[in-house]
């Protein structure tokens, strides 16, 4: 976003780098079409290159990424909710909404954004100059200082797969509440850790592991 002067008017104009329509229907849908039985929470993250929004939810069976891309129905995870934000005009019943992203990204010179299925739904939307990055893994290396201490020892403690209880016995941690906030859900959100039964998050047989991407840090600590 860049702010001129008041030369002309009492007020300063602004330009946006992104669309700000871009990034409302990004987290529109990420807080349309969450899975709401999870403990994760929409999360906005912006970096150097990129603006990513990551839900924890997956797309309908109906749907694939490549059809995002292409004109589509909608198919509301959460119909009650969908409704709702239609009556007030956020979002529409056509399942244009990523075909719009895509468009006006373009107008405004800008990659298109990329939809993609990690551990949730994920939305980049690239910004100005990021088009070389694009072939890139989805962790760059602006990523590595974010990661939390907490996140960074409780990674180094896992071997194979773990439940929440084990997790928290190796951590030494009582406090189930702080766990998911400072180790869980930071770690699932940044794809370094994944569930073993991603579909069902709340079964009593859920495990966790650490992703390549979580192994690839650990590496580079080395």
């Amino acid at each position: 976003m860049s702010v001129g002067t008041r030369a002309n008017s009492v007020r300063a104009p602004v330009s946006y780098e992104i669309p700000k329509e871009v990034v409302t229907e990004a987290i529109v849908n990420a807080v349309a079409h969450r899975d709401y039985t999870s403990n994760g929470s929409v999360q906005v993250m912006l970096f150097k290159n990129r603006l990513v929004v990551w839900n924890p939810g997956r797309l309908p069976p109906a749907l694939t990424i490549e059809k995002l891309r292409v004109a589509h129905g909608s198919i509301p995870h959460n119909p009650l909710l969908a409704e709702s934000l239609y009556l007030v005009e956020y979002i529409e019943r056509m399942g244009t909404g990523t075909l719009d992203m895509i468009k006006r990204c373009v107008e405004a010179g800008l990659p298109e954004p990329d939809f993609s299925v990690e551990d949730g739904f994920v939305t980049t939307i690239w910004r100005r100059g990021a088009g070389q990055y694009r072939s890139l893994p989805f962790m760059f290396p602006e990523v590595t200082p974010e990661v939390t201490p907490e996140v960074r020892e409780m990674l180094s403690l896992i071997e194979g797969e773990m439940s929440r209880k084990e997790i928290q016995t190796i951590l030494r941690l009582k406090d189930e509440k702080h766990f998911r906030e400072f180790y869980q859900q930071p770690a699932i959100a940044q794809g370094l850790m994944e569930m073993t039964i991603p579909d069902k998050p709340r079964s009593r047989n859920q495990k966790y592991r650490i992703t390549q991407k979580g192994k690839a840090l650990l590496r580079s600590q080395n």
